[in-house]
């Protein structure tokens, strides 16, 4: 077994023995776990996993080369190729499109420890001698087995560290070309640069909040390349979830198409607060290229003042028209999860709900309809002594309303009585935050 800091730097011999180049990196594939989870603590021999399938050696010609690990063997402290040099290179062999070059994307790189639910820097890196990876070493001492002489460690300086985190419980963050200036750094071998990789599945299993933790230990450049790897869904979720004053850099820092897309995916509060603390041209940007629907939606609640209700409202709910029955009731809320996310505590009860704009009748609480004859209909459970708040409410009398009356959450209307949205409870407890603790934003316009 072997460290990659060992490994870097050794040199390669043709087959007569010349020097012709050195190991620069090691390439593994991507998306699969290296090891099984028991791997550290038995046999290598036994542990099923995915080994290193190319060295990248620096000499060979005039930019690296991935060399297959099949075409070297080691002789003494060098590897020596099995083919001509010149054969080798004829054979002009390239990486498959995912993979993880160690050295590039994971050594001295932060990466996400998925049982921990948090972003380590990477010292060094354990390798089995048949080329596996079993876990990466996020020690000091880790660091000073690469700054101090070997002889100095003694034999210590190769066993393996107690504290390495196994490489299935390791996620890379997809490596592309940095988005800001200020993380713009020369790639260590240009010519192994590679497409941002999707995730292995594990990180979007974490709860969003958990994301969101994660996304805050990373500067905004490297939390937008994460979110990137992500589905729509689970990343507009963990973008819910993330301080204000980084979700704005975070979505300057995402392709313009793949953020419009994760703004389709979230609720249009949230997406219309987000979008109202970026430079008004982006912002127009991004609704040009979202759902024509979403847009709309968005757009809509943009027009409203920030500290009103209106501004903190949603255009997510379920709207019925009230003689549908209370079969029809369950179907429209099981229709609304699955297709469209919407989970709401509440069937508002309008005349027409083919209607862009319909006046509120009543309302009735999912907990009644659960219970109630699937044959009954809505007008005869809905209660009409209906509790609203207008557009232009002030935020905190609509939180003070819904903790006075326990609702989870309370319609908007117009002077005319038409509904307009809802304040839901999470963001009506948002407002009685204190400052440095609110997720809202700010609006620049």
């Amino acid at each position: 077994m072997f460290y990659l800091s060992q490994l870097l730097g050794t040199p390669v011999e043709d087959l007569q023995g010349e020097r012709v180049g050195k190991v620069i990196d090691v390439v593994v594939p991507a998306g699969e776990p290296a090891v099984a989870p028991s791997a550290l603590s038995t046999s290598t021999s036994t542990a099923a996993s995915f080994p290193a399938t190319f060295l990248i050696i620096e000499g060979l010609a005039d930019e690296p080369t991935p060399v297959p690990i099949t075409d070297v063997e080691r002789h003494g402290n060098a590897f020596r190729l099995r083919l001509p040099v010149e054969q080798l290179l004829a054979q002009n062999p390239q990486l498959p499109g995912d993979t993880i070059c160690l050295a590039q994307d994971v050594l001295d790189k932060q990466v996400i420890d998925l049982e921990h639910k948090k972003a380590v820097r990477v010292n060094d890196l354990y390798l089995s001698d048949d080329w596996r990876v079993l876990g990466v070493d996020n020690t000091t001492f880790g660091l000073m087995r690469r700054l101090v002489p070997a002889r100095l460690l003694g034999g210590k300086g190769k066993q393996p560290s107690s504290s390495l985190i196994p490489w299935n419980e390791i996620e890379v963050i997809g490596s592309q070309t940095p988005v800001t200036e200020e993380e713009a750094e020369p790639p260590v071998q240009p010519h192994i640069s590679k497409p941002l990789r999707a995730q292995s599945g594990q990180l979007a299993e974490l709860r969003p909040a958990d994301i969101a933790d994660i996304v805050h230990q990373l500067t905004p450049g490297q939390g937008a390349r994460l979110l990137e790897g992500l589905d729509n869904e689970t990343a507009a979720d963990a973008l819910e979830e993330i301080d204000t004053d980084r979700q704005s850099h975070i979505l300057e820092n995402i392709d313009l198409e793949r953020a419009a897309d994760i703004l389709d995916a979230m609720g249009p509060d949230e997406a219309a607060d987000l979008l109202a603390r970026l430079p008004e041209e982006r912002a127009e940007q991004l609704l040009r290229l979202m759902q024509p629907e979403e847009s709309e939606d968005v757009q809509e609640l943009l027009e409203y003042g920030e500290d009103t209700a209106g501004g903190l409202m949603t255009t997510d709910y379920i709207a019925l028209n009230a003689n549908k029955s209370v079969a029809e009731a369950l179907e429209a809320v099981r229709f609304s999860i699955r297709e469209q996310d919407i989970r709401t505590t509440y069937i508002y009860c309008v005349p027409d709900e083919t209607q862009d704009e319909c006046k509120l009748l009543g309302v009735v609480s999912l907990w009644d309809i659960l219970i109630a004859d699937p044959a009954g209909r809505l007008e005869d459970l809905m209660k009409t002594d209906l509790i609203t708040v207008e557009p232009d409410s002030d935020p905190e009398d609509v939180a003070e309303i819904m903790a006075k009356y326990n609702l989870l959450a309370v319609p908007v209307v117009n002077s005319e009585g038409i509904l307009e949205g809802i304040v839901t409870v999470d963001d009506a407890l948002d407002i009685l935050l204190p400052e440095e603790r609110k997720r809202k934003p700010r609006r620049m316009y």
